[in-house]
């Protein structure tokens, strides 16, 4: 439907049609205006599988749905590291959407992930915005393909769990843009979504849905967004508030409350009816948008989304560890699977994204019982040990070539709703894992979890492979790793750390009270670790593969250049091996000698290439201003250091196969007031305003006899050149008037005017 037809027939609508479209009929749909012939729309949960639920349902995962293919949960996707898996899990939901006749589908959910004790981290992608950004864009274009529309959340700094829906998240302006905005802005410049949810707590005092600074200057006025926004459900504070900040649809709907006050608003005045007819021909945009582009012939089988769940596994599991080259296993080997989720998998999490599997497979499910044995270990609803669980491994265990334990954390462990206290395993996991140690040297670990945990047994085991919460296909797909059927490809999207106390927001994750400031600012994730030289347990970036791989001929297009060009990298990346693989190729940037706090390394490219044995294959970036630059709040805008910066090819964040350097210039200078306050070094820093001070200093010396014998001098036998120069750097220019003999304020002053001039 065209904005003509949209505006003409919001312009025949009462006062308190237009009211009631702003909110949801019931749970999951919008109203319906039956004079008008505007249809009711569904919105259903998730980002990795639809849980579609009658009109009574719920939002937070206790009610059943339809049966449905659950997907590889965010955690996993992020760590495929590629687009194109993003790209395949969009397409096979938007067709299951179009066979369900489901308008939106709610996600992705693209929190930064600034602490592991997130309890709804397994949902969201990654600690780095560009991977965040990058494969939210992926999927949200590949579902609006098929004309199903997505509603990117939670928009903005919600990255907690406690107290979530009152919480203050205190963010400063640049961190606000370099990490927590930065994941959501690449993703709607370049794909556009149909919606945005918002979340539930404050951001700097402000609830998200009423802030007309992040809703309409940064997300319309800004970066473009011409969809709608929607509440998370339950969290609207103040409806005719958040219309005017560009709030459009609060859900749930069924009370029709905040209806009547954007009602009474209008007639007292208080609303310009102009931004309720406004957020009206939103709403009804997206949903034509739907309604006249529903393809009805569109149908899907479980079995085959089955299918596709079990690859998009086999592209995200990441092989954290092989020592000896223990993996894969050989079919001759007498083998012991040993863990509980052997046979009952944890493959996704809990709360609103919950998905009721039509089935699951483990890698029990599939094994070779000629080949494969199995013991549960543990119980899975307890930490308790239970001694005759475990007496009955370890001896399996021991008489096996290799025992393959599969653990993790249990439902209890995250969730929504809440978060996680500490990054332990259950106490009975672990000690199977010591157990079996005991008698077994070949132990290959299998992790379902959600988000990073400790490994105090590390290095006793030969082998790790994180299979996160990999969807209801996750055995087949792990069955397939072990084996060799299909290699490792998935790269961390997150940082292992050792243990709690080394992460960033350690001090003062989830706040005090209502108030939650991140303090840690912009060294989220790995730019903390790398910028602290701080040792992890599995960097951010890492996977092993079966391949192996070589980089070289690395070249540069230029090697100095102004913030308004772009710079072309290549290198070339050789399967060195004899088995075909894929390779994360990750790009760095990093400052060198910035006068500013800056991480020392952050991503600014990657992809993911097939290559097979003995292949090479040229692979090539393109890097502008945005890759250099830092957020300056002095002009509210992105800007570039006048540095070297070193650009590197990465196995991660913290393995650097090779670099180069080049320069990178401003084309605009930052705008600078000097006063009697600013400092000698301030002022040398500036090439123009060096040469004024040298001139007006030299004049002083030259009429003055006394300053002139200072100045030959320098610093005496108490000062060496190096404290010399660290006074002189701090030293403001009122100070001269105590040093200097000669010196007037009012000569100062004239400075000042002409450093300004």
């Amino acid at each position: 439907m065209t904005p003509e037809k949209i505006k003409k027939m919001v312009s025949q609508l009462t006062l308190e049609e237009k009211a009631s479209l702003c909110s949801g009929k019931d749970v999951w749909n919008t109203k319906a205006i039956k004079r008008m012939d505007i249809p009711s729309v569904m919105v259903s949960d998730g980002p990795h599988g639809l849980r579609k639920q009658p009109e009574d349902g719920d939002h937070l995962g206790m009610l059943d749905s339809i049966k449905a293919v659950c997907f590889p949960a965010g955690c996993a996707i992020a760590s495929s590291f590629s687009r194109d898996t993003a790209k395949l899990l969009g397409e096979t939901l938007a067709n299951e959407c179009q066979a369900e006749n489901i308008s939106t589908i709610l996600g992705p959910a693209m929190n930064i992930k600034r602490s592991p004790l997130c309890g709804r981290n397994f949902e969201y992608l990654s600690e780095d915005p560009l991977v965040s950004s990058e494969i939210a864009r992926a999927y949200v274009s590949a579902v609006q393909s098929k004309n199903i529309g997505t509603s990117p959340k939670h928009f903005l700094a919600n990255n907690q769990e406690y107290r979530r829906m009152t919480s203050d998240s205190i963010v400063d302006e640049r961190t606000l843009r370099e990490i927590y905005l930065a994941s959501f802005e690449g993703m709607v410049k370049n794909a556009k979504p149909w919606t945005i949810m918002n979340s539930y707590n404050k951001l700097n005092g402000t609830y998200l849905c009423e802030s007309e600074a992040m809703l309409t200057d940064v997300l319309r006025n800004e970066w473009g967004f011409d969809g709608y926004v929607m509440t998370d459900w339950g969290a609207m504070n103040d409806r005719v508030k958040s219309l005017k900040a560009g709030c459009e649809l609060e859900m749930p709907g069924g009370n029709t409350t905040n209806d009547l006050e954007i009602v009474e608003a209008v007639r007292s005045g208080d609303l310009d009816e102009a931004v309720l007819d406004q957020a009206v021909e939103r709403i009804l945009t997206i949903i034509y948008r739907f309604e006249e582009n529903r393809d009805k012939n569109i149908s899907y089988t479980l079995d085959q989304d089955h299918e596709v769940a079990r690859q998009l596994a086999e592209e995200s599991i990441v092989l954290l560890k092989n020592d000896d080259g223990i993996l894969p296993l050989s079919a001759s080997q007498k083998i012991a699977y040993i863990g509980q989720y052997a046979k009952k998998p944890r493959f996704q999490g809990g709360g609103s994204s919950h998905i009721n599997s039509h089935k699951v497979e483990s890698a029990l499910s599939v094994a070779d019982e000629k080949t494969i044995s199995y013991a549960a270990g543990y119980n899975d609803a307890t930490e308790a040990i239970d001694e005759k669980m475990q007496a009955e491994a370890v001896k399996l265990a021991a008489e096996s070539d290799v025992a393959v334990l599969f653990v993790g954390l249990p439902d209890s462990f995250e969730s929504e709703g809440y978060d996680r206290k500490h990054l332990k395993m259950p106490a009975n996991q672990v000690a199977l894992i010591e157990a079996v140690t005991a008698v077994q040297k070949n132990i290959v670990v299998v992790l379902h979890n959600g988000s990073a945990i400790e490994m105090p047994w590390i290095d006793k085991v030969q082998a790790v492979l994180e299979v996160y919460l990999g969807g209801q296909a996750v055995g087949g797909a792990t069955a397939n790793i072990l084996f060799g059927n299909v290699n490792p490809s998935g790269r961390l999207a997150e940082t292992f750390p050792l243990r709690l106390q080394d992460t960033p927001a350690y001090l003062t994750f989830g706040g005090e009270k209502d108030q939650s400031v991140y303090s840690e600012g912009v060294f989220v994730g790995y730019r903390y670790y790398n910028s602290k030289d701080l040792p992890v347990l599995f960097p951010f970036g890492h996977g092993l593969s079966y391949s192996t791989f070589e980089y070289s001929n690395m070249t540069v297009s230029k090697n100095k250049l102004n913030d308004s060009e772009r710079v072309s990298i290549s290198v070339d990346v050789k399967n060195t091996s004899n088995i075909a693989g894929k390779e994360v190729i990750q790009l760095y940037v990093s400052p060198i000698n910035s006068r500013l706090i800056r991480p020392a390394k952050e991503l600014r490219a990657f992809d993911k290439i097939h290559l097979e044995a003995g292949e090479t294959k040229t692979v090539r970036f393109e890097l502008d201003k945005r890759a250099f630059a830092y957020w300056e709040v002095a002009i509210h805008d992105w800007h570039v250091e006048d540095l070297d910066y070193k650009i590197s090819f990465g196995k991660s964040a913290l393995d650097t196969i090779m670099s180069e350097v080049i320069h990178v210039t401003p084309n605009q200078l930052l705008p600078k007031v000097y006063d009697l306050n600013s400092t000698i070094g301030e002022i040398m820093a500036d090439q123009n305003g060096k040469v004024i001070l040298e001139q007006a200093m030299g004049s002083v010396m030259a009429g003055n006899a006394d300053a002139a014998t200072v100045a030959e001098q320098g610093p005496n036998d108490m000062m060496n050149a190096e404290m010399f120069a660290a006074i002189m750097e701090g030293m403001p220019l009122r100070q001269l008037l105590s040093f200097v003999p000669g010196v007037e304020k009012a000569s100062l002053q004239q400075l000042v005017d002409a450093l300004n001039q």
